[in-house]
């Protein structure tokens, strides 16, 4: 219901807007920009879901073999303590669980390709525990809400897309996200226990919680003790290392539990295929309207207020020019890459502005994407408070963006 009242808003403020550009600003090319935005935007949505097809026919085919095979039995009873208390509606040792463990430990590691199909399975299976099935539960929006929060240790894109655009030290801004996105998933997971009224204040959550967040401070020191380009080499060869173990692993269990690993490989394959069609409405629809937002001109004036109202307050607004990629992320990832390239190449890669926007890029993950998608591919028209919860953890990551890009690059 949020993202029917959300679409239609991005609709009718550009037209509004539009309107007003043509009849007393004389812009007679703002609604021709308009109309051909609907079409690229609709071709890029079928273009995104037909090269889905393949990463999800992969990466579901490993899946299947990893169920058959036991792997994803012995994550959901690794982590059945923990996931017992954030997801309390799912059955202790439900495969589900082996299944949010792996899309999370992907997004962690900024593998996107191999997330997104490992997260529309963990729905699938949360769908099959959901008694409305046109209705969130409570475990689909915490895992969404894990997910666009955009918790991440390697952002190797972002350092890929710095070090094209001539940074110096490409790698300048690894600990800065990693800070940035550990409280955006932070807020993320509090607010939606609150929503959902699960108690944080117990042993097993205050351990984990305290781990993590020993765990980043370790990795923060680790890495910040190696030379920059060290760095960056080991966190892509990290990155790629695990990802092709975790292949090698799911495909070792199938053979020891005597698993026909080819044929499931088919099997879950196939599944792939039937969801990367089942999603292409969903992103023609959302991707549509954001383009539709971004041509009008509204994104503009948006940004121009804030830059405003910041004047006027007397804060340093500094900040003001690196927020289109801030606010563009939560509704396109590529339109926020494209914000975050657009502002390094006008502002240099090693500016302020610059290293704030590749902060925003990896702080958070894009909302309403991830939104569609992810409720597209089980048909859930009903979000409750996904949204909400969704935006708010945004708000966290981009607001401790800006302190911490101050603190670092200021």
């Amino acid at each position: 219901m949020v993202l029917n009242y959300i679409w239609i808003a991005f609709f009718i403020i550009a037209f509004v807007i539009g309107t007003v550009r043509l009849l007393f600003l004389g812009d007679v090319d703002v609604f021709p920009a308009m109309m051909d935005s609907t079409f690229s935007s609709s071709k890029t949505a079928f273009e995104i879901s037909l090269g889905l097809t393949g990463v999800l026919s992969l990466w579901l085919g490993i899946m299947k073999i990893g169920e058959k095979g036991g792997v994803i039995n012995v994550f959901a009873r690794v982590l059945s303590p923990v996931f017992a208390r954030l997801f309390p509606d799912i059955p202790k040792g439900h495969p589900v669980t082996g299944s949010i463990f792996m899309n999370i430990a992907a997004n962690m590691l900024g593998l996107d390709n191999a997330a997104t199909p490992l997260g529309l399975k963990a729905m699938e299976q949360l769908q099959e525990l959901n008694p409305k099935k046109d209705t969130a539960s409570n475990p689909m929006i915490m895992f969404l809400v894990l997910n666009t929060s955009g918790l991440t240790i390697i952002p190797v894109s972002v350092m890929v897309y710095r070090a094209q655009l001539g940074a110096a030290q490409p790698t300048d801004i690894f600990v800065p996200i990693l800070l940035a996105t550990f409280f955006s998933t932070l807020t993320g997971v509090i607010v939606t226990s609150i929503y959902q009224r699960i108690n944080l204040l117990n042993g097993v959550l205050l351990a984990t919680l305290g781990g993590l967040s020993l765990a980043v401070a370790v990795i923060i020191w680790g890495f910040s003790a190696v030379d920059k380009a060290a760095m960056n080499t080991i966190s892509t060869s990290a990155a790629n290392i695990l990802l092709m173990t975790i292949i090698v692993a799911f495909i070792i269990a199938g053979v020891v539990k005597k698993v026909n690993v080819y044929e499931a490989f088919i099997e879950g394959a196939k599944d792939g295929f039937s969801t990367a069609v089942r999603i292409i409405p969903y992103l023609v629809a959302i991707l549509v309207s954001i383009g539709v937002f971004r041509a009008s001109g509204a994104m503009d004036l948006l940004i121009d207020g804030i830059g405003w109202l910041v004047g006027l307050c007397g804060i340093d607004s500094d900040f003001v020019a690196a927020l289109p990629t801030a606010l563009m992320k939560p509704l396109s990832g590529s339109g926020a890459r494209g914000m975050m390239v657009d502002t390094m190449t006008t502002y240099g890669a090693d500016s302020f502005v610059g290293r704030l926007s590749c902060i925003f890029q990896g702080s958070t993950d894009t909302t309403f994407y991830i939104l569609a998608v992810y409720f597209g591919s089980v048909a859930v028209r009903k979000t409750r408070h996904a949204v909400a919860c969704g935006l708010l953890a945004d708000l966290a990551g981009i607001i401790a963006a800006i302190f911490i890009g101050y603190m670092f690059f200021g």
